[in-house]
């Protein structure tokens, strides 16, 4: 047998250097930010989230993660601040050189991240809802999980506009850019059907006395209340103020007027009543019964829980799929790779999500269906999920 040569030897030897590189490659884990506002006026939605991506990233990873790569989800608190966010954001993939980017929960901080995490090259799982967030052209790697903004406002509408069969609307938002933007559209879609608002206003979601506001739309002659904010601080305070009035008004507007910490918030329980949100089929009891993927999750995440389920289900269901989504991705591709990421979602087709079934096109980065909006009852809350509005 011949003497193994120099270049033999190094050839020997660069053979075993990408054996080593890709066994360790193949055992890098994912990394996964989550840009949540855990803390601040409008974290009850996160918390809710949150509960949902920790429960997906701990079930990939004890069933050996995605292709043999374990999840690492590097959590960070925006605390619902726009500039924390884009600190954050910036930290996430420049520094800590995550893979994908998941968030932020709220459009106002979004708005600001979404720019960043496009230029770093980044996948973003987008759950914000204000239309601006997705542009096919300008963000190709940031796919929308949540409904867009539109669609709840929308539902609403046809709910008040249709079902209630109410003309006079008194449109309300708050002063962050998610609020801002609501109220607009709101009020542009309302035109739209024929309506032109009787009263409109923007509150900051930290005001604690609405007398004025409330009393302003009764003047006006409203007959129905459409408030569009995520705080829910600022919720119970409209309907805390109409019924100390005593103006029952109907309120039809964002899923936060029936999140469930507001209950402790109100001045008596019956000013829950008539009060109205857009939902979701997939958290929508019909006849007693929620969905069968609803509640194969319920009754997965209940006993970690503590058996009760005390927050908004949707938002567990969210966050739950914005990693599943991850998981197909990795899985299907063998890689974390973004092109082949974009590529793949912008060919999927009615991906079998919790919260909702996704599909994605080259030209439409949000995934979430129109008939998956519904309006459900406030005061129904039962494990996180609402009886259907009467129609």
């Amino acid at each position: 047998m011949l003497p193994i040569t120099v270049s033999r030897r190094a050839f020997a030897a660069g053979l075993l250097a990408c054996g080593i590189a890709g066994s360790a490659n193949a055992q890098e884990p994912i990394k996964i930010g989550w840009l949540s506002s855990l803390t601040g006026p409008l974290s009850s939605a996160a918390i809710a989230e949150n509960q949902g991506v920790q429960f997906a990233v701990d079930e990939i990873n004890k069933a050996g993660g995605i292709n043999g790569r374990k999840l690492e989800l590097l959590t960070r608190d925006t605390a619902g601040e726009p500039t924390k966010a884009v600190n954050l954001a910036q930290q996430l993939v420049f520094s800590d050189k995550v893979h994908f980017v998941i968030g932020p929960v709220n459009s106002g901080e979004s708005l600001a991240t979404v720019p960043i995490v496009a230029k770093a090259g980044i996948p973003n799982i987008v759950i914000g809802s204000v239309d601006e967030l997705i542009n096919e052209k300008r963000f190709p790697l940031a796919f929308r999980a949540i409904n867009t903004n539109t669609q709840w406002i929308q539902g609403g509408n046809d709910y008040a506009l249709n079902v209630l069969k109410r003309k006079k609307v008194a449109v309300i938002g708050d002063t962050s850019g998610y609020g801002t933007s609501s109220a607009k559209t709101a009020a542009e879609l309302l035109e739209k059907a024929g309506v032109k608002p009787v009263y409109s206003v923007l509150i900051d979601p930290n005001k604690t006395d609405l007398t004025d506001e409330i009393t302003k739309a009764k003047a006006a002659g409203a007959d129905v209340i459409m408030p569009w904010s995520a705080a829910t601080g600022l919720m119970a305070r409209i309907l805390n103020t109409r019924g100390n009035m005593g103006w029952d008004v109907p309120v039809v507007g964002h899923p936060a007027i029936m999140a469930l910490p507001i209950k402790a918030l109100l001045n008596k329980p019956e000013y829950w009543e008539n009060a109205y949100a857009a939902g979701y089929q997939s958290t929508t009891y019909v006849d007693g019964k929620l969905p069968e993927r609803t509640q194969k999750l319920v009754d997965q995440i209940k006993p970690a829980l503590g058996g009760k389920i005390d927050f908004t289900f949707w938002w567990v269901a969210l966050g739950y799929d914005t990693v599943k989504i991850i998981e197909h991705a990795v899985k299907t591709n063998g890689s974390t790779d973004p092109q082949k990421f974009k590529e793949l979602l912008e060919k999927t087709k009615d991906f079998p999500g919790v919260y909702a079934s996704y599909t994605w096109t080259p030209d439409n980065h949000n995934g979430f269906p129109d008939k998956n909006i519904v309006v459900n009852t406030a005061n129904t809350f039962k494990d996180g999920s609402y009886d259907r509005a009467p129609m």
